[in-house]
């Protein structure tokens, strides 16, 4: 068990969803220059006959927006750990262009990584996968998905299509929950820095881990829930009763409304979010009947150049290996 942190996190890490509603900070629009260096990327790319995922940085060049990454970084990192980028007119590009796109600038933000062990460095999140079935991943399907944090430095979602109703998009600092913790049940406070097993973990096995985890100044946290008993049992180790308690304090602090930031997202809006500051959440949703209308959103994993220095116990998560490309 490493450094017990036992006061209060203070700075922008540690934001409330009641003091961000009527604040648009995190909002960035993307200009029509952005727009048209996005546009002359992707000319690039296509004239040099590459498609996703066969290019590299180098290939897709945004270099008038290199500040502004560089700036999204550091707000991802030292900031309030997620922004939301505005504006992407995805109507007017092709499937295959809207891929380039996406998986490009996250090039130019940092580098993507592997989502499942085919290696996917895009991930279709769409209602596809059976519900009754344990080892389906949560984000396959159109139920409620619980707050969570994913196995890689960031994650970004690109909206593609809305649902027909739901889906609204939540986040919750993983610090403003650890405050309240730490104010309200302390007594807890220790479970959480012990490792729990976690399904689904970038290893075909249930990997350790605790769900709070403080080095170097900074707080770290990795959590989903439904995957931790997932994991207990695959493990033969039932979580006591103590350990079950100390969940539902968890779950019942994340549930907060004063403390989520509930938003909508619209076709064309990349979400960004650091997985060791941020967890994230999407209600339930209802889908249209005809499959191109139906919600769709493209999920990338980026390994960040300025990702924070984690502790042994609590070990780096970067994806799934990616398999070469021939």
């Amino acid at each position: 068990m490493g450094i017990i942190l036992k006061q209060q996190i203070v700075g922008p890490a540690a934001w409330k969803g009641e003091q961000l509603r009527g604040d648009t900070s995190w909002i960035h629009y993307l200009s029509e220059s952005a727009l048209a260096c996005i546009d002359r990327a992707l000319d690039h790319t296509k004239k040099c006959g590459l498609v996703f995922p066969h290019f590299g940085k180098n290939d897709f060049p945004l270099p008038e927006l290199a500040d502004e990454l560089r700036g999204y970084a550091d707000a991802l990192e030292t900031g309030l750990g997620f922004l939301l980028l505005r504006g992407l007119p995805v109507e007017r590009y092709s499937e295959e262009d809207i891929n380039a796109i996406y998986y490009g600038i996250g090039l130019n933000l940092g580098q993507p990584v592997g989502q499942n062990p085919k290696g996917d460095l895009l991930g279709k999140v769409m209602n596809v996968g059976d519900k009754n079935n344990k080892q389906t991943r949560v984000y396959e399907t159109n139920a409620y998905l619980p707050y969570h944090t994913d196995p890689s430095d960031v994650v970004g979602l690109l909206c593609i299509r809305k649902a027909k109703s739901g889906g609204l998009s939540s986040l919750v600092s993983a610090a403003a929950v650890y405050n309240e913790v730490l104010e309200n049940h302390p007594e807890f406070l220790a479970l959480f820095y012990r490792p729990f097993y976690y399904a689904h973990l970038g290893k075909n096995e249930p990997g350790l881990s605790p769900v709070f985890s403080f080095n170097q100044e900074k707080l770290s946290c990795r959590y989903l829930r439904q995957y931790i008993e997932l994991g207990h049992e695959l493990m033969g180790l039932p979580l006591s009763r103590i350990e079950t308690e100390a969940l539902d304090i968890f779950d019942s602090i994340i549930h907060k409304e004063s403390l989520r930031l509930d938003m909508m997202l619209e076709p064309g809006d990349l979400q960004f979010a650091n997985n060791y500051a941020v967890l994230h959440s999407r209600t339930e949703f209802e889908d249209f009947e005809d499959a191109e209308r139906q919600r769709k959103m493209l999920r990338l994993w980026l390994k960040m150049p300025n990702a924070r220095q984690l502790a042994p116990d609590f070990p780096g998560r970067n994806g799934f290996p990616v398999p070469r490309i021939h």
